[in-house]
């Protein structure tokens, strides 16, 4: 899948979309750097994609980067609220929970 994903970029059909699909095909390869350039991607892409919002906040929480993952996922939330995506709202707060509980005391 993510050769396939790959070669449409290659050919110049980036994408929002695309890149999430990237973005989630690394994640599931176990790279997680290149999960983390494409989900940064789609949100400048489309500052709105809340299921990007959601992975990209995902992968910094796998990463180890409870700090931006915090960040991410806090401002994901905003969005899903503001379009009323109800169920990347619930997504992203079990997400939050976790990074809360592994930064430091006084962090979160």
């Amino acid at each position: 899948m993510r050769e396939g994903l790959e070669k449409l970029l290659a050919a110049g059909k980036d994408s929002a979309l695309l890149r999430l699909g990237l973005g989630n095909a690394c994640l599931a390869d176990g790279d997680l750097a290149a999960a983390e350039a494409h989900l940064r991607c789609a949100v400048q892409m489309d500052g709105n994609y809340t299921a990007a919002w959601k992975q990209l906040g995902r992968v910094l929480l796998d990463s180890g980067q409870l700090a931006q993952a915090r960040s991410v996922l806090e401002h994901g939330l905003e969005i899903a609220r503001q379009h009323g995506d109800k169920q990347a709202e619930k997504e992203m707060q079990v997400f939050l929970k976790r990074v809360l509980k592994g930064l430091p005391p006084g962090d979160n």
